[in-house]
C-alpha cells in the first residue's frame, strides 16, 4: 500500500522572465512501512518539496496522495495522520518542554494526552528535562523533544528533514537507532533528507535524488552505488617499482605512485582480480592490498558536480 503517491509535483515561483522552476513535475510513492531517502544537492528542490507535502507551500500544479486520500479535497484527515521533525525547526523557547507537549498534544486533539507524553517521555529519557525551558536545552536534547513532539498524533508517516544535523556522534547514532526502531517495530513510515549518506545507507530502503527541481536517479543505495562502474585498488609492495610501471603502463590502466612502494590504479571493479594476478605472476610481492568502491557518497557527489566521479 503506498502511504504517500505524489505525481507531476510542480511548483513555480515569479512570472515572465522571472519565473523559476523549483520543483519541476516530480512524481514519485512510498510505501507502508519503508524508510526512503530523499537527497540532493542545495537548491535541489527538496525544501520546497517537503513544504507542498505539509501544506505550507501550494503546489502551481501536481497532486498529492496520503492513504489515497487527495491531501488539498481532506488536508485535516492527512495532517491528523502525518508529522514532521527538523534539526531547524523549533518549538517554543520560552516556555518548558512539557508545556510545548501538552500545547502541541492538544492541537493534535490526543485523546488523554498525558499518558501518551509521560510515556514518550520516559522512553526517550527526559524526565530530569521536561520542566526546563526549550532554549536551555542542548541540540541533543532539543532534538529528543522534536521527536517526541512529532509521535504525540501517532503518525502513520513522519518526514524527517536532516534531523542528525549538529548532533555529536553519540547522540547521532543513538537517534539512528531509534529510528530504526520505529520502522521496526510500530512499521512507520519515513521520508527522509540528510547530507549525510553514510546514515542514508544504514537506514534507507530506497534513495530518491533531486536536482534542479526533478528526479534524477532512484533505487536502493546498493543499486546506485553499482552506476560507478570504477574502483580504486590501492597496492603495497617490496621493491620493483620499474616492473609494476610497466606492467600498468602495457595494460594502460590509470594509477598514480605514492612514493617507491605504494600504487593507487583506478578501473574497473571486475578487472581488479585481473591486475593482482598478473602483478603476482611477475613476482611482485604485495604487502597490502585495498579496494576502495563507490559509495551512496561518491553518487552524491557525480550527480552534484554532473560529471563522473573521479577517486583521489
Amino acid at each position: 500500500m503506498d502511504i504517500l503517491r505524489v505525481e507531476k509535483l510542480t511548483k513555480r515561483f515569479g512570472t515572465g522572465k522571472n519565473e523559476f522552476v523549483a520543483v519541476d513535475n516530480v512524481s514519485f510513492s512510498v510505501k507502508e512501512g519503508e524508510v526512503v531517502g530523499f537527497l540532493g544537492p542545495n537548491g535541489a528542490g527538496k525544501t520546497t518539496t517537503i513544504q507542498m507535502l505539509l501544506g505550507i507551500t501550494t503546489p502551481t500544479s501536481g497532486t498529492i496522495h496520503y492513504f489515497d486520500k487527495d491531501f488539498f479535497k481532506d488536508p485535516q484527515y492527512c495532517l491528523s495522520r502525518i508529522n514532521f521533525t527538523s534539526a531547524f525547526n523549533t518549538l517554543q523557547g520560552r516556555v518548558t518542554v512539557w508545556e510545548n507537549l501538552v500545547v502541541f498534544a492538544h492541537l493534535y486533539h490526543v485523546e488523554n494526552p498525558l499518558p501518551k507524553i509521560k510515556k514518550l517521555v520516559e522512553r526517550f529519557e527526559m524526565n530530569d528535562l521536561i520542566h526546563k525551558r526549550y532554549w536551555d536545552l542542548s541540540t541533543g536534547q532539543r532534538t529528543r523533544a522534536n521527536f517526541i513532539k512529532a509521535l504525540l498524533n501517532d503518525p502513520k508517516i513522519i518526514l524527517m528533514d536532516e534531523p542528525t544535523a549538529s548532533l555529536d556522534p553519540d547522540i547521532a547514532d543513538k537517534t539512528l537507532t531509534f529510528i530504526e526502531e520505529l520502522r521496526h517495530e510500530h512499521k512507520i513510515t519515513i521520508l527522509y533528507t540528510s547530507h549525510n549518506m553514510a546514515e542514508v545507507t544504514r537506514i534507507c530502503d530506497r534513495v530518491i535524488f533531486l536536482d534542479k527541481g526533478k528526479i534524477v536517479a532512484q533505487d536502493t543505495p546498493l543499486g546506485l552505488t553499482k552506476r560507478i562502474q570504477v574502483a580504486q585498488l590501492r597496492l603495497t609492495f617490496n621493491e620493483n617499482k620499474g616492473t609494476v610501471e610497466t606492467y600498468l603502463k602495457n595494460e594502460r590502466l590509470t594509477y598514480r605512485f605514492d612514493g617507491e612502494h605504494v600504487v593507487y590504479i583506478t578501473t574497473e571493479e571486475t578487472s581488479l582480480p585481473k591486475i593482482i594476478f598478473g602483478l603476482s605472476k611477475l613476482g611482485i610481492w604485495m604487502t597490502d592490498i585495498e579496494v576502495k568502491k563507490p559509495t551512496l557518497e561518491h553518487v552524491f557527489l557525480q550527480i552534484a558536480r554532473g560529471e563522473p566521479y573521479v577517486f583521489s
